[in-house]
């Protein structure tokens, strides 16, 4: 049964969902399925109608942000330079969104493609090949999520370990500075310490700390999201003291973080999604404040644990005792902030901050 929805008005800018085609890539996947390719292939084509769908099912939102996820690359032209196809075609949904024809909202507003760093000061022809396919172009994010037990990650996910420290991709890093861009970073929990380390080596770099920091409860970590939330907290309030990074608030829906681990989206209701993600979602909210926190969808992939209106009201019971600024800055402000979107974010009510 849907719910109703929650403070219809609040506007929201979702700074992280994605767009694909996987028809011809899931028949691939291995079997069994990994939980991941479970819940994503409930969603395998996923671009503006699917999303607008979502976004239109009665919260206010008034913007997105598009994440990289290897969709429509380049199958002609250089190698190298093959993911600027995705940021082309996420244009191209941009301008759709834009001609006003669907209504207000702006989808990806702000677009964050992929580079390949490891290809050290290489990875700038790159860069700048992404800046001039878009206006709407802020960053990049390259995954270096991994882990020894590979029942975690599965087939789809191939960072090596250690990926932020290396030698080749710090000397890509550099580059992103350089070009005024962001730098979202997707690892596993027991990875966090890898993003500390980056941040304190680049200080100056703006870097998104995704999906709450990912702690996990699939294949050997099951069952231990309790015993581990301690080493999760403290890294989360370390991260916390830099302040060239900020955090996304949610992921947590996704296989990975099983919760709910009874996906894919089992109808549990908004206090329940909730009450499961409260630790979590006030610990990073404590520890970066709603200046640099941001709360997201990550959809499709959280489909595995709520549909779109569902989980947009768990995210908002859990900011019920936020001031009305505050709640600004998490469901937009820091959103329009972070990636250069502040265009589409309408003025704060009489008597609130911004």
């Amino acid at each position: 049964m849907s719910e109703a929805i929650l403070e219809p008005d609040l506007p929201i800018i979702d700074p992280h969902h994605h767009l694909w085609d996987l028809r011809q890539l899931l028949p691939h996947f291995p079997e069994p399925q990994h939980p991941f390719i479970a819940a994503i292939a409930r969603a395998p084509y996923y671009t503006f109608d699917q999303l607008h769908a979502d976004v239109t099912t009665g919260h206010n939102v008034i913007g997105t942000v598009f994440m990289e996820c290897g969709a429509f690359y380049n199958g002609d032209g250089d190698p190298a330079l093959k993911s600027v196809g995705e940021v082309e075609f996420v244009n191209g949904v941009a301008a759709q969104g834009a001609s006003g024809l669907y209504g207000a909202y702006r989808p990806c507003a702000a677009i964050i493609g992929h580079a390949d760093l490891t290809c050290g000061d290489g990875a700038r022809d790159v860069l700048e090949a992404l800046v001039a396919a878009s206006p709407r172009f802020r960053g990049i994010r390259h995954s270096g999520a991994w882990d020894a037990d590979p029942d975690v990650l599965g087939p789809p996910f191939h960072a090596p370990q250690g990926l932020f420290g290396d030698e080749a991709f710090r000397a890509g890093f550099r580059h992103l500075g350089e070009l005024g861009l962001t730098f979202d970073a997707w690892v596993l929990e027991p990875q966090l310490d890898d993003v500390i380390a980056l941040a304190r080596a680049f200080p100056d770099q703006p870097i998104v700390l995704d999906h709450c920091g990912t702690p996990l409860n699939i294949a050997s970590y099951h069952g231990h999201l309790h015993e581990r939330f301690d080493i999760w907290r403290t890294k989360i309030r370390t991260l916390g003291e830099l302040p060239n990074v900020c955090v996304k608030l949610g992921g947590l829906a996704m296989a990975f973080c099983g919760m709910p681990e009874q996906g894919p989206a089992k109808g549990l209701g908004s206090q329940v999604l909730a009450a499961l993600w409260r630790p979590y979602i006030e610990t990073c909210i404590d520890a970066f404040g709603p200046e640099r926190a941001m709360f997201e969808s990550n959809y499709p992939v959280d489909l595995w644990g709520a549909d779109y209106a569902t989980l947009w009201n768990a995210f908002k019971r859990l900011s019920t005792g936020a001031s009305a600024g505050e709640k600004r800055a998490l469901f937009a402000g820091t959103a329009a902030r972070v990636y250069g979107i502040a265009n589409i974010l309408p003025p704060p009510a009489q008597g609130v901050n911004s």
